[in-house]
């Protein structure tokens, strides 16, 4: 079997995006899927940057470290190099579909849509909140990276 990819988007990769790919990687690690992990966001604003400050201390807090992500923009080479590509709210996906190139061989789902009984939830975009809005990011990420991991445990079933 090779090996499964995936690509968490939001606006700007540094706050949902990275917590759901500290998240997933986390999940994947305890579970021992060798997977491809990383995160992007739509837009160009922190290419370059490292997680927003709540989210490094929220992704410590559950004991995984962030401080080296860095922020890339989605590119239409993701979608032929990630199986998935998980976006965080209708907006993010309204954005992941204008950059869809066609043969693209990713699927492209939001992430609470994976959640039984969450489908049609977005995860809440934190940012602007303080450091609650953030744990509550965590739990909602935390819940689609299971979620996503029992996707690809019946994939290899």
């Amino acid at each position: 079997m090779t090996t499964p990819s995936v690509l968490f988007v939001c606006l700007g990769n540094i706050c949902r995006s990275p917590l759901a790919e500290a998240a997933f990687r986390r999940v994947a690690e305890e579970a021992g899927l060798d997977a491809e992990i990383d995160s992007a966001g739509t837009a160009d604003y922190h290419v370059g940057a490292a997680p927003d400050r709540r989210s490094i201390e929220e992704a410590a807090r559950q004991g995984v470290d962030i401080r080296h992500y860095r922020g890339r923009q989605l590119v239409e080479a993701d979608f032929h190099r990630f199986d998935f590509i998980i976006g965080m709210d209708r907006s993010n996906m309204a954005n992941i579909a204008r950059c869809e190139p066609p043969g693209g061989k990713a699927r492209v789902a939001m992430l609470l849509d994976l959640v039984a009984g969450q489908e049609g939830r977005e995860v809440g975009d934190p940012y602007y909140g303080g450091p609650e809005g953030f744990r509550r990011t965590w739990m909602e990420v935390e819940a689609g990276a299971k979620a996503l991991l029992a996707l690809f445990n019946e994939d290899r079933d």
